[in-house]
């Protein structure tokens, strides 16, 4: 944070007054069961996005992003609308979601940095979301509890940038916990528990390189099909308000009731809501092989069931069952490329990615990128 304190500094001539920063996060297992009011294991990562903020007179605002150089420079009275492929939106869409709850956020200068990959399934959008916010809560001394901060950016995502995403990622930034997976419940949208991750053991990141951009992705699409899934099924099963109150047995006997892809999506998310919850059982059993099962079987039926894997992410997990070292290994966020997570003895990490990186550099040609993460705690924001 010094850096990005001196950063600033240099380029606006005055030292920031707050500084925040800001988690990625990773999802263990519940695949796309956050908007289906399901559970979701999940966990915050030490990457992290930071933002040092100055509130400045007037209504004009400047930010400088210092990892590429790159800035921004709005008015406050010209924000309602989203520019395409401006990441200045997260930050935009933070104030319009504000001032929907009638909070005003006054102009400013403000620099960030970030070691989240951008693209790849590490909710980097989220990340840039929750520091910016946290910032701003500093700055302009707005009280909002931090479920509804979640709230905020699911709101920028929602209503700003067209995404029909739900909690996970917000939460997962805000909620972490340092060596621990948090266990959420989407429904009364809280965190049930925290979760360890027994020693010994690792979490790699591999990306494969497949930039994706959900708002541009069939992530929509796969969210009509599970609505449509539970509106049948409620039909038949009245007390059905989403997917995750549908069991295995109840969606297999209705299965005549859906259309073939209404009933893959629905498999694949009823199924993740039961493997959350075999997860939490398996851990406090100190049974990781287990654990680990559960993470190829998710990957499967993402690739099968949900069709929002890639051929390259497909090869990645593949890998994972021939390397040493591997307990599981699956698709990690939204899919349609981004990241592998690989769940590893942690002595022999290091070797077990590298062996990785090169079988896929040798199938497909693509230098693969990977991250030994460690689980960070989430966001935190302080006056300076």
């Amino acid at each position: 944070m010094e850096k990005l304190i001196r950063d600033f500094t240099a380029l606006y001539g005055a030292a920031p007054t707050v500084i925040a920063r800001a988690p990625g996060r990773l999802e263990i297992l519940g695949n796309h069961t956050d908007y289906n009011q399901g559970f979701v294991l999940s966990c915050a990562v030490e990457q992290d996005t930071r933002f040092a903020l100055r509130p400045v007179d007037g209504k004009h605002c400047r930010v400088k992003d210092f990892r590429d150089g790159s800035s921004r420079e709005f008015d406050l009275d010209d924000i309602e609308t989203a520019i395409p492929k401006d990441w200045s939106n997260y930050i935009k869409g933070v104030i319009v979601e504000l001032r929907k709850r009638g909070i005003q956020v006054g102009a400013f200068d403000a620099g960030m940095e970030s070691s989240v990959p951008l693209s790849a399934g590490m909710s980097s959008s989220a990340a840039l979301e929750t520091a910016a916010g946290f910032a701003f809560r500093e700055a302009f001394a707005i009280s909002l509890d931090p479920a509804d901060w979640a709230r905020v950016g699911q709101g920028v995502e929602n209503n700003y940038m067209g995404l029909k995403s739900g909690l996970l990622d917000q939460f997962s930034s805000i909620f972490g916990k340092k060596n621990s997976m948090i266990l959420s419940d989407f429904r009364s949208v809280e965190v049930l528990r925290t979760v360890p991750l027994p020693a010994g053991y690792s979490i790699v990141v591999i990306n494969s390189m497949v930039k994706h951009n959900l708002v541009d992705s069939e992530y929509n699409v796969r969210r009509q099909d599970c609505e449509s899934a539970a509106e049948k099924l409620s039909q038949i099963y009245p007390d059905v308000k989403t997917l995750r109150d549908v069991s295995l047995e109840q969606l297999s006997d209705a299965r005549e009731a859906l259309t073939e892809r209404e009933f893959r999506r629905a498999l694949h998310v009823v199924g993740e809501c039961t493997r959350v919850l075999e997860a939490v059982r398996l851990l406090e059993a100190n049974d990781v092989r287990g654990f680990g099962r559960l993470w190829f079987e998710s990957h499967e039926s993402s690739r099968v069931n949900f069709e929002n894997s890639t051929p390259e992410l497909d090869y990645l997990v593949e890998l994972a069952k021939s390397v040493p070292g591997c307990l599981g290994a699956r698709l990690s966020g939204g899919g349609f490329g981004g990241i592998t997570i690989h769940l590893v003895e942690s002595a022999g990490a290091e070797e077990y990615a590298r062996r990785v990186q090169a079988g896929f550099r040798q199938k497909t040609g693509i230098d693969a990128e990977y991250i030994i993460c460690a689980i960070g705690d989430g966001a935190t924001s302080k006056k300076l």
